[in-house]
């Protein structure tokens, strides 16, 4: 598997700095996340720094990735073509001989989906909470991340949709599925928040 050292250097070269010091803030996130929920630290690292490889690359080059590739896309992708990065940024992290755990972490991180793992769970969080991001809810999101990341995934998702219907743009289907199932443990489990 490739070096945290070697990918950042990829990254660099690739990414804008903000995007560049965005990855650097989730994969510091991601090493926080993981040794509170004890999942392997330089796994999360990895997968929360090359979580959004593929995040600049212009839409004509990344519409012809998919075809060349035969990622599947759904309609709602096709239409909120911002959401594409994810899939090919797991596609493209097989180069780093990434594991399928940590390319469905980083295929799963824009959406939500209602098959992540703990890894995914972690990338999705931190990469919603690192550093550099600065939102109204922000600091009770982060709370939430260190005392239970479902519940952190269910405030973040009620954010993004809330967000999403405002702007008048499709929601896609995972991050709903997503929510209703976390909720639905919580609830029972008797978790009230």
């Amino acid at each position: 598997m490739e070096s945290i050292e070697n990918i950042q250097t990829e990254l660099k070269k690739n990414l804008s700095e903000k995007r560049y010091l965005h990855s650097v803030g989730t994969m510091k996130m991601a090493k926080i996340l993981a040794n509170k929920y004890n999942v392997n630290e330089n796994i999360a690292m990895l997968a929360g720094l090359a979580h959004d490889m593929a995040k600049e690359i212009p839409l004509e080059q990344a519409m012809e990735y998919i075809k060349q590739n035969k990622i599947n896309i759904d309609e709602i992708e096709k239409q909120n073509t911002a959401l594409l990065h994810a899939k090919i940024g797991a596609h493209m992290s097989k180069k780093y001989g990434f594991t399928e755990q940590m390319q469905n972490a980083i295929k799963y991180h824009t959406t939500g989906n209602p098959e992540m793992d703990e890894l995914a769970k972690i990338i999705y969080v931190a990469d919603k909470t690192e550093e550099t991001r600065n939102y109204e809810e922000i600091e009770k999101i982060r709370e939430l991340a260190m005392q239970n990341i479902d519940e952190a995934i269910i405030a973040i998702l009620d954010h993004d949709i809330q967000k999403n219907i405002n702007k008048k743009v499709l929601i896609h289907p995972d991050g709903v599925l997503l929510r209703n199932k976390l909720l639905l443990q919580l609830i029972n489990n008797n978790i009230i928040f």
